[in-house]
């Protein structure tokens, strides 16, 4: 490390000493613009923009006055290391660097707020926008960090050997994260399910946020975030909500010998009783159907379209309540959990 020998801490301090300032800057003009201009709509549409762009300025700005700050200093361009020909200088690192993140930061400005207008005047959907915004960005960032490799005098192609021996030296390690990156790439491309979209998993119903190449992340009403990966939707049936339409559903077990047709009357009396109380419903119909005989039991079913899914939980919570109290005032018994061999 000598070519670190002449370097000054007290010129290191002062240029964070700097740098903090521009930051304060940064955090004080945003902060007056915010209080200045108390619309709605700037808060959403242009403030947003701004806070980019000033994000943008500090993060190169500081880099640039880094170079300029130590433009004179003799470790800032001399090489402490030589390979393929090129000599690495601290300065050849940070270029690399300014590379990778901006093809990072300006990829991400484009599907942000240029190829939204292009979607638009096409009548791309959100699920084909979204495949072309990752696809786009991963193939900008392939580039930028093969550009910054060579940059720096790494070689690709050696780079790659090295890879490919690792790849099969941890192979069996990560099976799984590779399947899961294959199957993100096959949900991408061939699309069987998009962003926007409801799907059911293990019965919890929610809404596609995004998708990655290694996972799925689903936002659902109340068991929060799913992440899920990838995989499970190559190999697992999932079912897609979007356009089916959503049904609340009660099942009932009662016990053998009761009589069927009372029990339909009694679940279709309680359904409507308790949807006649409830705003919105599409329709005031009710479906009951016996679907099963079991040993000691007669199942029932009861469907009634909703909206939603906050909808579907709470009227089935309402329909349960209705039931109890019908069944309790016609001495009508539930069926008892037995062990099926």
């Amino acid at each position: 490390m000598g070519f670190l020998k002449n370097l000054s801490m007290s010129e290191f301090l002062m240029f964070f000493v700097y740098l903090a300032i521009i930051f304060a800057m940064k955090f004080i003009g945003l902060l007056l613009l915010r209080k200045l201009i108390p619309s709605k709509d700037f808060k959403l549409r242009v403030y947003p923009v701004i806070e980019d762009i000033s994000n943008w300025l500090v993060l190169y700005g500081g880099i640039l006055f880094f170079v300029f700050y130590f433009s004179k200093e003799q470790w800032l361009t001399s090489a402490f290391y030589e390979t393929e020909g090129v000599e690495i200088s601290v300065l050849l690192i940070i270029v690399a660097v300014l590379i990778v993140t901006f093809a990072n930061r300006i990829t991400k400005a484009l599907t942000r707020y240029v190829m939204p207008f292009i979607y638009e005047q096409f009548d791309v959907d959100i699920g084909m926008s979204y495949t072309i915004n990752r696809v786009l960005y991963y193939m900008v960032m392939v580039l930028a960090l093969a550009i910054s490799f060579t940059t720096v005098g790494l070689d690709l192609t050696a780079l790659g050997v090295v890879f490919s021996v690792l790849g099969i030296g941890i192979g069996f390690g990560v099976r799984n994260i590779a399947a899961n990156f294959v199957s993100g790439i096959i949900i991408l491309f061939e699309r069987p399910m998009e962003v926007g979209e409801m799907v059911e998993i293990d019965g919890k119903i929610g809404r596609i946020s995004k998708i990655k190449l290694r996972s799925t992340v689903i936002e659902t009403l109340k068991e929060g975030t799913l992440v899920v990966p990838n995989q499970y939707f190559i190999e697992q049936i999932v079912r897609n909500r979007s356009s089916a339409q959503l049904y609340a559903r009660v099942i009932v077990s009662v016990q053998y010998g009761n009589d069927t047709k009372k029990i339909e009357q009694l679940l279709t009396e309680s359904a409507l009783k308790t949807i006649s109380a409830m705003d919105q419903m599409p329709e005031k119909s009710v479906e009951v159907q016996f679907i099963d005989f079991r040993n000691s039991a007669l199942d029932f079913q009861v469907e009634v379209q909703v909206i939603d899914v906050e909808m579907k939980e709470n009227l089935e919570s309402r329909i349960r309540h209705e039931i109890a109290e019908s069944f309790l005032h016609n001495n009508i018994k539930l069926a008892e959990e037995t062990s099926e061999e």
